[in-house]
């Protein structure tokens, strides 16, 4: 298949920089990064990963965790589970 379509962004330099460092690590150019991008969202048929608002009840739950309330401590994964009911 003809590769002659071209795709044009603009993006936060840093982000660019830090991700193109990714990619090279990765053994990828840009243009094979982004077409991989390409076919898992037609594989996928959306984005190829989970993309959601938290409900009330997530949301509420993080913003006490940041405040540091309602921290729970176990000394074991054996009494987490437990109290979980699992």
């Amino acid at each position: 298949m003809a590769k002659e379509a071209t795709v044009r962004a603009r993006i936060d330099p840093g982000l660019k920089a830090e991700v193109e460092d990714l990619f090279e690590a990765l053994g990828l150019s840009t243009t094979e990064a982004i077409t991989l991008f390409y076919h898992q969202v037609k594989l996928h048929k959306g984005l190829p990963f989970d993309v959601a608002i938290p409900n009330e009840v997530t949301r509420r739950v993080f913003e006490e965790t940041d405040a540091g309330e309602n921290l729970v401590q176990f000394q074991t994964a054996d009494a987490m589970f437990e109290n979980l009911g699992i």
